[in-house]
């Protein structure tokens, strides 16, 4: 019996590579974006539908899902759409932290909100979430981006529990770097004088040469089919060698001592 994935973000990067992935292994994909009309690869592919949503649109959102779940038996949501806000705390306007709370937290909820009633009427179904290493650890220029995915790591758990007795998984993927556009695409920067030098130094991260040695998006893409698909109870799936690295020093040595040399990385 085919099965059914709707996906949020699937415009580009990740979000579109797992909606070729699962059309390719047969899954009937409703891909959303915010300008579908703007789309002309995945409109053209047998058993895709793409849909127009706009994940700070919460009216939108349960209008469209209201529509999808009248229609279709959904299997999956992946809950992909989000950015990167980047920049020193004090460079960050209020609008800025208030769209990025809103686009990479408050969308998750609200589609998973909307989705609850469906999977639970039919005692099945899945939630994968999309957070990031810097999801699972804190880093610097990275605090309001790391609040959002932190969150979403942890709404996911308590979610997890929550949904266990419908027969609903909640399951977690944290990429680390991948070789996409979305330093370019998907990422609003802040700059602040008093934080130069940091700015410069964390800046390496997205060089040219450090993009280079990222996952390949598609990479991240079959980790989240495996989420979707291994039947296994497990929360969080770790996505690409920088980010398992960073993980298991987390594990092994602790939190406070991974603060603590992130901290030396970063004393002037």
């Amino acid at each position: 019996m085919q099965k059914t994935i709707f996906i949020t973000g699937a415009s580009a990067g990740l979000g579109k590579a797992a909606a070729l992935l699962f059309q390719s292994k047969g899954w009937q994909v409703i891909a959303t974006m915010r300008n579908p009309e703007k789309e002309n690869e995945l409109n053209t592919l047998e058993n895709v539908i793409v849909l127009p949503l706009d994940v700070t649109n919460a009216t939108q959102i349960d209008q469209t899902i209201k529509s999808v779940t009248e229609k279709y038996t959904v299997d999956v949501v992946m809950n992909n759409a989000g950015y990167g806000l980047i920049g020193a705390l004090e460079a960050l306007t209020d609008e800025q932290i208030s769209r990025q709370i809103e686009t990479n937290l408050m969308g998750v909820i609200r589609v998973t909100k909307a989705f609850t009633a469906h999977f639970r009427a039919k005692r099945s179904g899945m939630f994968l979430n999309i957070t990031s290493t810097f999801g699972l650890m804190g880093f610097p220029t990275c605090s309001v981006y790391s609040a959002t995915k932190f969150a979403v790591d942890g709404f996911s758990e308590s979610l997890a529990s929550e949904l266990v007795q419908f027969g609903i998984q909640v399951k977690v993927i944290a990429p680390g770097g991948m070789q996409t556009d979305f330093a370019i695409r998907s990422m609003e920067t802040g700059q602040h004088d008093a934080y130069e030098k940091l700015t410069a130094e964390v800046s390496k991260g997205y060089s040219a040469e450090q993009l280079a040695s990222y996952s390949k998006v598609e990479d991240v893409a079959k980790i989240v089919y495996d989420a979707a698909t291994d039947g296994k109870n497990q929360m969080r799936y770790i996505a690409g060698n920088d980010a398992i690295a960073l993980y298991n020093e987390r594990i092994q040595s602790g939190a406070e001592v991974q603060v603590d040399n992130i901290k030396a990385m970063f004393t002037f």
